[in-house]
């Protein structure tokens, strides 16, 4: 079988969603291995022959910093940090984020920084390549110091305690190990530390809602193309000579993108009455265009981080140094995650806008896109849910990053509140999700007034394939079955 092997290569995000499609199996590579069990053979040198205190070392943590810890007590010192540290409440993180928290995390202790046995890394390969899932919780986390406490309630299965989802069901740790025959783990000096310490909650989430943008992005222009041609649109806005003289990337690509899914339809090409079109039909290569050139960004500043070791203190064995640091600090990513929050709430928002013509009785549709308005509300109330969802999207995008509280007795006493700005990006990316779906819903009816006229070969074939899941609605009907089915053809494709 085919196998990933965590290695000196840099991982892509692109190489991160393969991983994840394709159910692939992770393993160490040779180098991997080499520069795990030297980083471990050095720190165990280190605090055999150092008088030196090491910070979460050989002392304790945050502002106990200064406390010494006996040598016979360092394994319960680490012990002592995962056990304490598990205070996460709220929502549980959902299965496919704890995948990447635990593939993340592994890629970060590979690099041989960190000083953890090798054994500790081969545990955690072996959760991931078995689906057993952690339980972690989603709020606990300030974005600094790592994310402290998710990544305690990801280590805990370590020690034996905790919950484990596996096998479909959710189970105590201390059963599963039991019945896979299998011995809780002794952490040893700086390992404790080496597990909570780290980005990997919040990149975890980041790498999630990246990979989801990329396909909103796409499916918003595939979308907006559809509405665009139902609502008796103009191309003239598309063309190659405008959008060359501004010179943003996502908005030429965009530009481009709305005349190859328009090429061949009878609707796009047919005289006009009307001279323009509203903004949210105009101008969606600057807009769309605005989000793809916000995904790149992100894209780049998530790829440094998961290529990186983020825990603390750090061990460089050739150098001959143990550094107390801050390479834990999530401002980096708290800013971009913000950022792509923001950017993806715009598609959503003008998705809506797009609606709302739809619906408006003009060009030639119906009210409310239904034969008998009136008698019927027809789609009247999917756009009231659309503009629910992009007013939540709205308030969810006030940056986290902006927010700082000392903890640790004033120790930490700036952080990145990353694991906020992750969270509410995943929101708004399954918020953005919905709100395109709702988009087709109605533009797919609206084409449908349009008949026997066609839009283009490849959205007619888009629309064929919508059709098997979600009907042409004659009279007011349950609508919300509907809508859902218009969500899960969006996320199968």
């Amino acid at each position: 079988m085919e196998c990933h092997y965590i290695s000196t290569e840099r991982l892509t995000i692109a190489r991160l969603q393969e991983i994840l499609d394709r159910k692939l199996p992770i393993a160490l590579s040779d180098e991997a291995r080499r520069r795990i069990v030297r980083c471990r053979e050095y720190l165990d040198h280190k605090i055999k022959n150092s008088e030196q205190p090491i910070y979460g070392i050989t002392t304790g943590f945050g502002s106990l910093c200064d406390i010494s810890i006996g040598g016979d007590e360092l394994a319960q010192l680490q012990r002592n940090l995962v056990m304490s540290h598990a205070c996460g409440t709220g929502e549980q993180v959902p299965s496919e984020i704890v995948r990447l928290i635990l593939l993340l995390k592994i890629q970060s202790l590979s690099y041989g920084y960190s000083g953890v046995q090798l054994h500790t890394v081969e545990r955690l390969i072996e959760f991931y390549n078995r689906d057993i899932l952690p339980v972690v919780y989603q709020q606990g986390s300030l974005g600094a110091s790592g994310d402290l406490a998710p990544l305690a309630h990801l280590s805990l299965p370590l020690l034996g305690l905790g919950e484990v989802e596996y096998k479909g069901n959710r189970r105590p740790t201390a059963e599963v190990l039991e019945e896979l025959g299998w011995q809780s783990l002794e952490l040893q000096s700086k390992e404790g530390l080496a597990l909570l310490n780290g980005t990997q909650f919040m990149s975890a989430y980041g790498a999630w809602s990246l990979m989801a943008a990329r396909r909103l992005s796409n499916w918003a222009d595939r979308i907006g193309a559809l509405s665009l041609d139902a609502f008796d649109g103009r191309i003239e806005p598309f063309c190659d000579d405008v959008h060359l003289i501004r010179a943003h990337r996502g908005q030429l690509s965009t530009a481009r993108a709305m005349r190859q899914l328009l090429e061949g339809s009878e609707l796009i090409n047919r005289p006009k009455k009307h001279v323009q079109d509203p903004y949210s039909f105009r101008c969606m290569p600057q807009v769309h265009g605005a989000t793809k050139d916000t995904i790149d960004y992100v894209e780049s500043v998530l790829e440094t981080e998961i290529n990186s070791p983020t825990d603390n203190p750090t061990v460089f064995p050739e150098a001959d140094l143990v550094v107390s640091a801050g390479n834990f600090h999530g401002q980096p990513i708290a800013l971009a995650m913000d950022f792509l929050a923001i950017a993806l709430a715009e598609l959503g928002n003008i998705s809506e806008r797009r609606v709302y013509k739809l619906i408006s009785g003009t060009r030639g549709l119906p009210k409310f896109l239904v034969v008998n308005p009136g008698l019927n509300s027809g789609f009247m109330i999917p756009q009231y849910t659309a503009a629910s969802i992009v007013s939540q999207s709205k308030g969810l995008c006030m940056p986290a990053s902006i927010d700082s509280i000392p903890s640790s007795q004033g120790q930490e006493d700036h952080v990145s509140m990353g694991s906020n700005a992750a969270t509410k990006l995943y929101r708004v990316a399954l918020n953005t999700e919905r709100v395109l779906a709702i988009e087709l819903f109605n533009a797919a009816q609206a084409l449908e007034f349009r008949r026997p006229a066609h839009t283009s070969p490849e959205l007619e074939h888009f629309v064929s394939d919508f059709r098997q899941s979600v009907p042409f609605i004659d009279n007011d009907t349950v609508m919300y079955p509907h809508i859902e089915a218009a969500v899960q053809f969006i996320q199968r494709r």
